[in-house]
């Protein structure tokens, strides 16, 4: 996912606008404007595995977006996923760091790994795209960092949290798609008469 950059703030002081200088003037004031404190705070990647049967996710930032950065990450999930599990099914898109030498290099050195590279036109059919929503949601989103050491950490806290609290992901299931009950004929109600 990436790239994610540390955005600028609103400033301090507020910005006098030209009517405000001008007392004299008989045309409503604008709005009040912040200054802009703007800067490059740096910026970097996220790199992102995801187990959609127990919906473990791993998630891991890097300044670069290079292969030796991605052969980092999947070391680390060659360590994350068990050693019961036979096949490690990686669906990537056609990113060329993700067909470097160094990637085929790596799937020979780990034969339970196989990787799928996704069509062009289909990035709904990887699942890891439902969790880069999450992952910004409960981490980026509505939120301003100062430097990507922040981005880092708030990254990490999110998928913690999401990890103490996971449910498996059951890929076009979700509740907005199902039918909607139909309309029925309300019933009225029984009445007992009692006579007497």
């Amino acid at each position: 996912m990436g790239p994610e950059s540390a955005k600028s703030f609103p400033g301090q002081q507020l910005v006098q606008t030209t009517l405000e200088a001008d007392a004299s003037a008989s045309q409503p004031a604008e709005r009040a404007k912040q200054e802009i404190d703007y800067g490059r705070r740096g910026k970097g990647y996220i790199f992102g595995a995801f187990q959609p049967a127990s919906g473990d996710a791993l998630t891991q930032p890097y300044a670069r977006r290079i292969t030796a950065n991605w052969i980092d990450f999947l070391e680390r999930v060659e360590h994350w996923i068990p050693a019961s599990c036979e096949r490690i099914y990686a669906i990537v898109d056609n990113l060329s760091m993700h067909r470097a030498t160094d990637v085929l290099l790596f799937s020979l050195a780990h034969p339970r790994w196989e990787f799928v590279f996704q069509p062009k036109y289909a990035a709904y059919l990887n699942l890891i795209e439902p969790w880069w929503k999450i992952l910004r949601s409960l981490a980026l989103k509505g939120r301003r960092f100062e430097t990507w050491q922040e981005i880092e950490q708030a990254v990490h806290a999110a998928t913690a949290y999401w990890n103490q609290h996971r449910h498996p992901f059951i890929w076009g299931r979700r509740r907005r798609h199902q039918p909607r009950r139909s309309p029925g004929i309300a019933l009225v109600p029984a009445v007992t008469s009692l006579a007497g």
